[in-house]
């Protein structure tokens, strides 16, 4: 990966050499910050970067900030322009990836939430893949749990709680695996190690409900609209046993990452035909088509970098 030309440190946009904390730094030390996740996709066709439902992707690292004390006195219309600002320094002309991230400055030694100084950080780097097999992904179910909410909340996106998944994914990866599937305490399906799960039964779409410690993906929810409204599928938010993913017609992951990335096989059982199914053939198209602003009833979804380009009303 690149690294970008600038970055937004300290309250302007610097040289990305200039974007520096020392080693003592709190959230270095003890995970205390909070980040998000914007992707931003290039239309070669209208010569113009669009950036992702940029508004909920805002919001979201707002609610994340409040959540561990760190807010940083931005609102969401600010914090939107400026990240919109910062692409157009960066000035890519290809499908890219943009890091927001709250963190404290303070360089002292001791855990806490309070009397903490956060700032923002932000910096974009082109992106592609982030499961490289993202059409035949072939999965297994983790032997580490997911996070209860009274533990770490994973409706945060906190930085240090990421641990984890960087447990259940290095595991799943040395094991021969794309990814894997997480269970919560009571042995319900929850997430993948950094992607919501959806599976498919009998024509009906199902996921996992927010209170199966599960972080409220935005992918997540564009995939339930899409299929309600698109593709006329129930769909239903249930909490899912481990013996269910056996036997389910078809397996996605999502996230603004992964994107709709097909599971075919878990734990080396075929999914299905053990190919990708029907509906998460017609997601991916879809979706595909939605983020690169072809589809002009979701062009609300798109915020231009580049050029001014209308906006149907919602």
């Amino acid at each position: 990966m690149s690294v970008p030309r600038y970055a937004y440190f300290q309250g302007r946009i610097v040289p990305y050499s200039e974007a520096k904390v020392g080693v003592m730094n709190h959230t270095l030390n003890y995970g205390t910050g909070v980040f998000g996740g914007i992707r931003g996709y290039w239309n070669p066709e209208q010569e113009q970067l669009y950036l992702f439902r940029l508004t909920d992707h805002v919001e979201r690292v707002l609610r994340s900030s409040r959540l561990i004390l760190a807010e940083v006195g931005l609102d969401v219309d600010e914090l939107r322009h400026l990240t919109v600002e910062l692409a157009q320094r960066e000035g890519l002309r290809q499908d890219c990836y943009i890091r927001p991230l709250v963190y404290n400055t303070d360089e002292i030694i001791g855990v806490r939430l309070h009397d903490l100084h956060p700032d923002l950080a932000m910096f974009v780097v082109p992106f592609d893949k982030y499961v490289e097999n993202d059409a035949d992904a072939h999965v297994t179910v983790s032997s580490w749990r997911r996070l209860e909410d009274n533990s770490l909340p994973a409706r945060g996106k906190i930085t240090g709680a990421y641990i984890s998944s960087a447990f259940i994914k290095t595991d799943a990866v040395r094991s021969g695996f794309d990814e894997a599937l997480v269970l919560t305490q009571d042995g319900h399906l929850s997430e993948g190690s950094a992607e919501n799960v959806f599976i498919v039964r009998d024509d009906v779409l199902i996921t996992p409900p927010v209170t199966d410690n599960i972080l409220e993906g935005i992918t997540r929810r564009t995939v339930m609209t899409l299929a309600q409204e698109e593709l006329g599928l129930r769909v239903l938010e249930r909490s899912i046993d481990r013996s269910e993913i056996y036997i389910c017609d078809e397996i996605f992951l999502t996230g603004t990452a992964a994107q709709v990335t097909a599971v075919t096989r878990v734990d080396h059982r075929p999914i299905g035909d053990g190919a990708m199914g029907p509906v998460t053939s017609q997601l991916r198209k879809l979706y595909a088509a939605i983020v690169r602003g072809r589809v002009p009833k979701y062009r609300h979804w798109n915020e231009p970098v580049y050029v001014s380009v209308p906006t149907p009303a919602v």
